[in-house]
């Protein structure tokens, strides 16, 4: 039960974080819901975040893919692991696939990890609009780096 506490405690910490965190609140970054290796998040497309040609900037749909995929991992003991030793979580490649253009609308973001090792996690996710079709596809790789705790 304890464990569970925790975790519920710590699910909550993190999403007062992200609500709080002044780069998601730029863009209207909002995390929706997240376990240990899964997340959904979103992204309401507005007029501020448009290319010349009147679209969602692609720069838009790659952040809002790349920071999904970390909130995934938030919840996992290797995440906790670099928290503890103040260590460092890096996207070290990150491909987009455009499918399709969107306009305006809410851009919803759904991302798992597909495989965490101790240092090196691959990730996959979807980006869907509001009638359920996918914008876009995302294929990253990230590294964990943990420091020393004794110096």
């Amino acid at each position: 039960m304890d464990n569970a506490r925790d975790a519920d405690k710590l699910k909550q910490k993190m999403l007062e974080f992200a609500r709080g965190f002044p780069f998601f609140q730029l863009i209207g970054f909002e995390v929706t819901d997240f376990g240990p290796k899964w997340a959904k998040c979103q992204v309401k497309g507005r007029n501020e975040l448009q290319n010349p040609n009147g679209m969602i900037h692609g720069g838009v749909v790659a952040t809002l893919i790349d920071a999904t995929i970390t909130q995934a991992l938030l919840m996992t003991d290797e995440y906790q692991q670099v928290r503890d030793t103040k260590g460092s979580l890096s996207t070290v490649d990150l491909h987009v696939k455009y499918l399709r253009p969107v306009q305006h609308g809410r851009l919803v973001c759904d991302a798992k990890i597909v495989h965490l090792g101790k240092r090196m996690i691959h990730a996959q996710a979807v980006v869907t609009n509001e009638q359920g079709k996918e914008i876009a596809l995302g294929d990253a790789s990230l590294m964990i780096t943990l420091t020393n705790a004794g110096g």
